[in-house]
């Protein structure tokens, strides 16, 4: 099958999925302090994540990555070699993963924002009125509504997330797509292997919108819908 590079595609993909679990990490991190920003009550906090949001969403993500990899890098060894420092050399799985999740972090800023703000004010207003304190309201009210609220968008991004980890092949990581690539360069059969990675990420957006409607049902549970006639 696949001219015997399945083995090595398969290898390839373990290192796609690792590069999207872990920007997924970095994502929901750089979402939930983003989110915590846009409603605090700090104007220059407001400002900052404004601006994040804003340019990260406006530019595409291939050339964030490559600003990245070959900027940061740069900045990185001019600010280490001034300090008299050795040379340093970022990673390709570093970088990409780096940039992924910081990309993301603005879009999970967005999401996270309007999962809070769908949880009506009264409901803390009330909790904290009976005596519980901040984080007893966090934990139990403000966290599992924002969840609920969050998972649509939650599930979008993560899907969209999973088909750039693509392009951390542009900066020489040896995913699956670097493995493809290099397969149908081999046998000139361009055709079959990027069918099989298109399946594969397929299967694997499939596979993720079944996990997540699942969870979306689990912490709907006693929610009543809305019914329009």
């Amino acid at each position: 099958m696949l001219h015997g590079y399945l083995p090595a595609i398969v290898e390839g993909l373990l290192t796609s999925l690792q590069v999207a679990v872990l920007s997924l990490a970095i994502a929901c991190i750089f979402g939930l302090v983003g989110a915590a920003a846009k409603l605090s009550n700090s104007r220059a906090a407001r400002v900052v994540v404004d601006v994040y949001t804003t340019l990260i969403r406006g530019i595409p993500e291939l050339a964030l990555m490559l600003m990245v990899f070959y900027g940061g890098q740069a900045l990185l060894n001019y600010l280490v070699t001034k300090a008299g420092g050795d040379y340093i050399e970022v990673p390709a799985f570093t970088a990409g993963v780096l940039t992924i999740g910081f990309v993301f972090g603005a879009y999970m800023t967005e999401t996270f924002r309007g999962a809070i703000l769908a949880i009506p004010k009264g409901q803390m207003e009330a909790a904290l009125s009976v005596g519980m304190s901040r984080i007893q309201v966090l934990q139990r009210i403000t966290l599992p509504q924002m969840v609920r609220h969050a998972i649509p968008g939650f599930t979008n991004n993560w899907l969209i997330m999973i088909k750039a980890t693509a392009l951390v092949s542009i900066i020489g990581l040896d995913d699956m797509m670097q493995r493809a690539g290099l397969a149908a360069a081999a046998t000139r059969q361009p055709l079959d292997f990027y069918l099989a990675v298109a399946a594969i990420y397929l299967a694997i957006t499939t596979v993720s919108i079944l996990l997540l409607s699942r969870v979306e049902k689990r912490f709907s549970l006693g929610v009543r819908k809305a019914e329009f006639k």
